[in-house]
């Protein structure tokens, strides 16, 4: 089961990405509309019951793997990976088996990343940087070379729904927006309703499930 689906853009409002199993073969591979970018946000809903190191979301470019990568190591907190150069944000906010939005922020002027998590921003942090060009986008695994090199043991379990990501920084309305499932205006290079992708492996799209009320 190593090849897959869809080549032009679907919209999956309502929908999540399952991946049920551990594996350095499944993944999806995400299409962008813009490869220039000298300021990044990504927003994206995840469940997981993982407690080992995991990507979350994973953008290479050339010369560096992880050019803009958000990564839960076993410890406490989140990585933010920016042309190489990682900061850990966060802290002990994010839990398993629970529903989170996480919204991060980078730009090239400021060199400052911000990251959130549900309705929480933490501090913003330097980088510095460079713009960021012909990525490769890849959720479910994380990118040791352009498009592959994947280790199981940092491979994503768990669901993952409502993946946009902006060529500028949204103001932090704009995310609360995201957060609360408001109206907000959709990724101009990933957009969650019109969504160029590829699976490969053991990757589902199903109904997204939410905690009923």
């Amino acid at each position: 089961m190593l090849t897959a689906c869809a080549a032009t853009p679907q919209d999956l409002s309502g929908k999540m990405f399952t991946f049920p199993q551990e594996s350095n073969t499944a993944y999806v591979k995400l299409t962008p509309e813009r490869v220039d970018f000298g300021a990044i946000t990504v927003c994206l809903r995840t469940i997981t019951d993982l407690n080992r190191n995991h990507a979350l979301f994973s953008l290479s470019a050339t010369p560096s793997d992880n050019a803009f990568l958000i990564f839960k190591p076993t410890a406490d907190g989140i990585l933010i990976y920016v042309l190489g150069q990682k900061e850990t944000c966060g802290g002990e906010d994010y839990k398993v088996n629970t529903w989170h939005s996480i919204c991060s922020t980078w730009d090239s002027v400021t060199g400052v990343v911000q990251l959130w998590l549900d309705n929480k921003p933490f501090i913003r942090k330097y980088f510095g940087g460079v713009r960021i060009r012909n990525p490769s986008i890849v959720i479910g695994q994380e990118q040791d070379s352009h498009g592959g090199g994947f280790d199981k043991t940092q491979s994503f379990v768990g669901m993952i729904s409502d993946v946009h990501m902006w060529d500028y920084t949204l103001s932090a309305c704009e995310i609360q927006n995201y957060v609360d499932e408001l109206n907000f205006t959709p990724g101009n290079v990933l957009n969650w309703s019109e969504l160029d992708f590829q699976i490969t492996g053991r990757v589902l799209t199903e109904d997204k499930q939410m905690t009923c009320h």
